[in-house]
């Protein structure tokens, strides 16, 4: 297996990289050698368009006819090479895809191991018990709120009737009071007795003389 055309291996065996490498080499030695022969061509078509027939135009056509057979086979040469490093290139890629593709798949493995030793220790019936306490404590939450939110004594809506009533009930408050101020405009001051407070007795009263004394200790 490690034979090639009958010579045993005695090295390292190449890498697809150091292999594209040497192919490349050998296709850019090639282009090297046919970029001289293509100058070299356009110097003879050169001397040949000034020269007239004859034997010496003739051995630099027969001299031209030899590098234009030898171009072709550094073309055919060139060809291969880059044929060759092409298909290796090829299976670089894919070597280096199924590199990834093997590290994607160890890295999975060990992805899906760690899971299952996480969620295993993950009990999935004590969770559910825990959110069901924690809906419990958040609507205990919600009741102890409502509670303390709760108004004392203070009406939570008055309709129409109790508003006119209280209004009603304010405006004859305000015209006793204008009542009473008109009294004190008759000339009544302050800390003054009215008229029938005094110690005159109206004569429609039957009471004697003495009876004034009376009044004022009734009106003291």
């Amino acid at each position: 297996m490690n034979r090639l055309f009958g010579a045993k291996q005695t090295g390292p065996r190449p890498t697809l990289s150091s292999a594209i490498q040497n192919t490349d080499s050998h296709a850019e030695s090639l282009d090297v050698k046919l970029s001289k022969i293509n100058a070299e061509l356009t110097t003879l078509q050169q001397k040949m368009s000034r020269m007239r027939d004859g034997p010496g135009k003739s051995a630099i056509k027969s001299k031209c006819l030899k590098l234009l057979q030898r171009r072709k086979q550094y073309e055919a040469q060139r060809d291969q090479y880059e044929q060759q490093s092409w298909n290796l290139s090829q299976a670089s890629m894919m070597t280096d895809n199924l590199k990834n593709t093997m590290t994607t798949v160890d890295v999975i493995k060990q992805t899906n191991k760690d899971l299952r030793k996480q969620f295993g220790k993950v009990d999935i019936d004590k969770l559910e018990r825990m959110q069901d306490e924690m809906a419990d404590l958040m609507e205990q939450g919600n009741d102890i709120q409502e509670a303390m939110g709760r108004s004392y004594d203070v009406p939570e809506e008055v309709d129409e009737a109790e508003l006119d009533a209280e209004l009603e009930a304010l405006g004859d408050e305000a015209e006793m009071e204008g009542a009473g101020g008109l009294g004190l405009g008759m000339g009544i001051g302050a800390g003054q007795e009215p008229g029938f407070l005094t110690d005159e007795v109206p004569q429609f009263v039957d009471e004697p003389p003495g009876g004034g004394e009376k009044v004022k200790e009734a009106a003291g």
